[in-house]
């Protein structure tokens, strides 16, 4: 319990990294982070944590019961999507079991809402997913969503956070910029700016 208040107060001190609003897949793959000064979180560490995390992002409702194992799933699936993410940074072919992992979720529901007809109402477009098929749900939802992010106009903008060693991902969004919070940048530059001293004094 400690372990996991510690997480989500590390989490808490980080706005999320740029691009993560757009993306929910960004987002995801930055839920488990090490941070400068030795911190480090992972926001889908307990079931319960998970759950927050899904229903304040729209992927479920707070009625859900999650169990240890779909936090495993996610977690699971989180690293696959950090390894295609990291692969198109770096421009290298992705693991294939990340690949297949990611298609996997992709199929295993269907992610477009399907045409429903409620009397008066009439027609409209609702999600199917039972209850005890909404991590399923959950997951096929943040791959298609990570699918997109590399494919799409975004994709040349992806990038790792330039200081180490955090290891979180943003989509840039002015300029060069490869820092995932003004921290992080503020962290970059005193760095550089350290270097250039040291240089300059020997």
């Amino acid at each position: 319990m400690k372990e996991t208040a510690a997480a989500d107060l590390a989490h808490a001190a980080l706005p999320p990294a740029p691009g993560a609003d757009q993306h929910r897949s960004l987002d995801f793959a930055d839920t488990a982070a090490t941070l400068p000064a030795g911190q480090s979180y992972d926001l889908l560490a307990a079931p319960g944590s998970a759950m927050r995390w899904l229903a304040t992002h729209g992927l479920t409702t707070p009625d859900v019961q999650l169990y240890e194992v779909c936090t495993q799933r996610m977690r699971t699936l989180r690293g696959h999507v950090r390894a295609l993410f990291a692969a198109r940074v770096e421009g290298v072919a992705p693991p294939e079991e990340s690949l297949r992992a990611v298609n996997q979720a992709l199929t295993a529901v269907p992610t477009a809402p399907l045409l429903a007809w409620e009397g008066a109402q009439g027609p409209r477009r609702v999600q199917a997913h039972p209850t005890d098929q909404a991590v399923n749900h959950a997951l096929a939802t943040l791959a298609a969503d990570a699918a997109d992010l590399i494919t799409g106009p975004d994709a040349s903008l992806l990038a790792a956070c330039g200081s180490a060693p955090c290891d979180r991902f943003l989509v840039r969004t002015h300029g060069r910029r490869h820092w995932c919070s003004t921290r992080c940048g503020d962290r970059a530059r005193a760095a550089r700016a350290y270097a250039r001293r040291n240089d300059a004094s020997e």
